[in-house]
Formats: C-alpha cells, sequence, structure tokens
C-alpha cells in the first residue's frame, strides 16, 4: 500500500517558543503578505538578485554611484578651489586667463607637495571629463555651417602639419637613436592630439607600458610650454582672432591645451581652433589603421622563414631591446567597432550642440553664460593637470625624448606658421 506523505508547512504558534528551542526555518518568511497572489511571489522569486530590475541590483548601482563621487570629490574640490583662485588672477590680469595660472599654480603645489593618491580620482576625472564637457559647450557658441566651412578652410594646415610631423618624428628619432615605438608615440602624440592619440596607437603598434608613459610625460611639457608661450607669439607677431586659432588647433598637442591657449587669446579664437583641433582628432581613425597595417606586416615578415624569429623581433642589430617586451603579442585589430570607438564622445557631443545652436534652441542670451562656464571648466581641468605632474616620469624618461618632443614642437609650430604664410591665412 502506498503511504502518501504530506510535506511539511509553516505552522502558527500560538505561543513563544521554549527557550533555546530552534525556530522553524519557514517561519521568518510567513508574514501577512503571504497571501499574494501565486503569480507575484514567483516573479519575484524570479529576479535575479543583484540585477538592474532587481531592487538588491539598483541598491548595488546607488552605492557603486556614492563611492566613485566619494573618490571623486577630494580631487576635484582642489581642482575647483585652484580654478577658482586662477579666475580671479585672470580677471586682473586678461592676457594670461584663467587656464594658464591654474596649471602654473597646480604644477606649483605639485612640485611643493606631491597630491596623494586620495586625490588622483578626482585630479584625472577633472583633466578629462570636466575639459570634455568644456568642448561640448563650446559648440553652443557655433553654426554647423560655421563649423564646416572652418573645418575645410584648415584642412591645407592641418594636414601639411601632421605630414611634417610624422616624417620629423621618424628623421629626428633616428638621429638620435630613439626606439621605433617610442619615436612613433612621441610624433602621434605632437601631431594629432597628444595623449589620446597615444593611447589609440599604443595598442595597434603593441607599445610597452614604459614607452607610453615616455612620450605621455614628454608630450605633457610641452602642451604646459605651448600654454605659456603660444599666445606671446601671437601678440608678437599681431595674428587675428581666425590665425591664432588656426595655429593653436594645428600646432598644440592635446585638446585641453588647445582650448586653454586659445582661451587666452580670444573666444573667436578658442571657437576657431576647437573645430580645427576636433577635425584634427579625427586623424587618429586613418593613422592608427595605417600603424595596424604596418604592424601586421612586420609581424609577417617576422614570422616569414627568412624573417627573424618572434622573439628577436624587438632586438635592434647591435642586440639592444627596443621595448620591454619579451616578444610581440596579438596587435589589436581594426575592426569597425573600434574604429567607432576611435571618434571620441565629446567631438559626437560638440557637434550635437552645434547642431542644437543652428536650430535656434539655444537662446542669444544664453551664449555667454555657457561660454563662461565653458571657460571656468578649462581652468578646473587645467588646474587638475597642473596638479597632476609627475615630475619623476619626466627625469625617468631621459634627455633624448624630452629633446625629441622640443624639436618636434618647434618644428611644428615653425610648419604651421609657414603653411598659413603660403596659403594667406595667417
Amino acid at each position: 500500500m502506498t503511504v502518501l506523505h504530506r510535506a511539511p508547512g509553516p505552522r502558527a504558534h500560538r505561543g513563544p517558543a521554549a527557550p533555546g528551542a530552534p525556530r522553524p526555518a519557514a517561519a521568518p518568511g510567513i508574514t501577512r503578505s503571504a497571501a499574494a497572489p501565486t503569480a507575484t511571489r514567483r516573479a519575484a522569486a524570479a529576479a535575479p538578485v543583484g540585477t538592474a530590475s532587481s531592487p538588491a541590483g539598483a541598491v548595488s548601482r546607488r552605492a557603486a554611484l556614492r563611492g566613485r563621487a566619494r573618490a571623486i570629490a577630494p580631487g576635484l574640490a582642489l581642482a575647483l578651489a585652484v580654478a577658482a583662485v586662477a579666475t580671479v588672477v585672470g580677471q586682473h590680469v586678461p592676457l594670461v586667463g584663467s587656464a594658464v595660472p591654474g596649471a602654473v599654480i597646480g604644477a606649483a603645489i605639485a612640485l611643493t607637495v606631491k597630491p596623494g593618491a586620495r586625490l588622483a580620482p578626482g585630479l584625472k576625472w577633472a583633466s578629462g571629463t570636466v575639459l570634455q564637457c568644456s568642448v561640448v559647450l563650446l559648440g553652443a557658441q557655433l553654426s554647423i555651417a560655421e563649423a564646416a566651412r572652418v573645418g575645410v578652410s584648415s584642412l591645407p594646415v592641418m594636414l601639411g602639419t601632421l605630414a611634417v610631423c610624422l616624417g620629423a618624428a621618424w628623421l629626428y628619432g633616428r638621429l638620435l637613436g630613439i626606439t621605433g615605438d617610442l619615436r612613433t608615440l612621441i610624433g602621434v602624440g605632437t601631431g594629432i592630439c597628444g595623449g589620446s592619440a597615444i593611447a589609440a596607437a599604443a595598442p595597434v603598434i603593441e607599445a610597452a607600458s614604459t614607452d607610453v608613459a615616455y612620450a605621455i610625460s614628454t608630450i605633457f611639457l610641452f602642451n604646459i610650454a605651448a600654454v605659456l608661450a603660444f599666445p606671446l607669439l601671437g601678440h608678437a607677431l599681431g595674428m587675428s582672432q581666425q590665425s591664432f586659432g588656426l595655429f593653436a588647433g594645428t600646432a598644440v598637442n592635446d585638446t585641453s591645451s588647445v582650448v586653454a591657449t586659445a582661451t587666452t587669446y580670444g573666444a573667436a579664437a578658442t571657437s576657431h581652433a576647437v573645430v580645427v583641433k576636433l577635425v584634427r582628432t579625427l586623424m587618429i581613425i586613418p593613422i592608427c589603421l595605417g600603424l595596424a597595417a604596418l604592424t601586421e606586416r612586420k609581424r609577417r615578415r617576422a614570422a616569414s622563414p627568412g624573417g627573424a624569429p618572434p622573439a628577436m623581433a624587438g632586438l635592434t642589430s647591435s642586440g639592444q631591446r627596443t621595448s620591454a617586451r619579451s616578444a610581440p603579442g596579438p596587435a589589436a585589430r581594426m575592426s569597425p567597432a573600434r574604429v567607432i570607438k576611435l571618434v571620441p564622445w565629446f567631438l559626437i557631443g560638440f557637434v550635437v550642440m552645434a547642431a542644437v545652436n543652428s536650430a535656434g534652441v539655444i537662446p542669444a542670451a544664453a551664449h555667454a553664460p555657457l561660454q563662461h562656464v565653458s571657460v571656468f571648466l578649462v581652468a578646473v581641468a587645467l588646474s587638475a593637470i597642473g596638479l597632476s605632474t609627475n615630475v619623476p616620469a619626466l627625469r625617468k624618461a631621459g634627455p633624448k625624448p624630452l629633446l625629441l618632443g622640443a624639436l618636434l614642437w618647434v618644428t611644428v609650430a615653425a610648419a604651421s606658421l609657414g603653411l598659413q604664410a603660403l596659403t594667406g591665412t595667417l
């Protein structure tokens, strides 16, 4: 005979449990809400813990955002304080603006009292995201037609300076005996857009991390030099707002430094320089595609029967290793998705803001306040960059990369001025 056993279920307890007696496992889950519809209970039970649709997932996201905000707050607060002081200095000395004092004050603080690791997340966020937001706001000052006109008119000078820079990097690097990867990174960083171009090109050419650090340190030094020296040079040459904007957009490396340099010169120069710089930034895509093709050809040549063994591909004829890696790893493939990722988000934001302004959505009365906010954000970003000055990295890089950076800096500036003179835009 088959005996049917009833599954144990929760029982209501009419009185308090005896001291020390174990509670039934099901008791804690029994409440008056147990009478809820079965479908509702099943749906709640089916929701995975920690997913976006579950309460635990929402709590986790909020906790992560609060943690991120707490990490960013100290460094960002310091950058804001330095930028506020720099803004006061800029109001009393309009010639230097607020970006240059921010960078100088920040660097002086970094040299005197090195900011600790606690400030690093905020300084990084201020020097990157805050600067990119300022570029997006600058789009509110332009129309799509004006941006297209400036971009097309700047192409001869922009492409000419890029070609001169890459050729000079190859020549100067060989003369100075600087290894191929480091030479390429400094050349690409100087010719296109500083640290962003270096970060994009490094995985394509399989560059060692030490070469990336050296290149970024070198580029950073001459970004600061450009912010300090180029406005004085522009005033000495009597350059117009448009010609100086073209000069800054083609001869200064990093986007932040382009904006800071042009902001010091004038609002019209800033708008012009930003458009030129953003068009120049797009050159990351064809340059990375070309570098990927060259890297793949070198790889195939090294793997061929008559080529060098893979383990020796990083050695020169004299036996000196050209990078810190022991053997080449897989090169970053330039897939369509990777090509799309090379386009900076703030460039898209800049174009969208220009389109919104062209449609008349942004009232004319809002242009001046938006410009003031953008200028202050530039001061915040440059203050953070100054506070992030890494003197040991610059010392470790040695004199040769710095000399290559200096030669390229002067060469690109001379090429920009020379091409402007030839094309009648100076």
